[in-house]
């Protein structure tokens, strides 16, 4: 199964090694990998996707909480959260193709981000599903390269509901 961990962590020297090295130690595949600094340049929040079962990840979990310069740890998967990944491609076009590619981006919502002679490049961003989408249409039209961020993600917050 897929899990989404964030992790709250002290912006320091080491602390990805740290953890990196712990799925390194159990043979556990990252699959996706986020770190940027939070609304406090002292914390960052890395945001990790892996596949296991529920009693490998709760060891994970708890191995992570007992680390030093681990603020929080919460498995997100089966949480109502929000996701997005940030995608990079670069587009091969001609006079017959611009027009098609531009279309596609406009379906999409994505941004032209760059124009050159032979090639647009596109950002876009979205969930899992919207991205690999959007790789597929644009493939047989001059895909060249992407680059692509791991996922991010935060819990929703709790909806209260209120009697009248």
């Amino acid at each position: 199964m897929r899990h989404i961990i964030s992790i709250l962590v002290d912006n320091e020297p080491g602390v990805l090694a740290r953890i990196a090295g712990l799925f390194t130690a159990r043979g556990f595949n990252i699959e996706s990998l986020c770190v940027a600094e939070t609304e406090k340049p002292s914390l960052s929040r890395l945001t990790l996707v892996t596949s296991g079962d529920e009693w490998i990840i709760d060891q994970i979990v708890k191995r992570f909480e007992n680390m030093i310069n681990v603020i929080k740890v919460e498995d997100l998967s089966g949480e109502d959260s929000l996701e997005r990944e940030l995608i990079i491609a670069r587009i091969s076009t001609n006079q017959k193709t611009r027009s098609e590619v531009l279309r596609v981006a406009d379906i999409f919502r994505a941004n032209v981000v760059d124009v050159g002679p032979k090639s647009y490049a596109l950002e876009l961003t979205g969930n899992k599903e919207k991205l690999e989408a959007f790789i597929e249409i644009l493939r047989p039209l001059g895909l060249k390269e992407i680059s692509r961020t791991g996922l991010i993600s935060l819990k929703r917050e709790k909806k209260k509901i209120t009697e009248r």
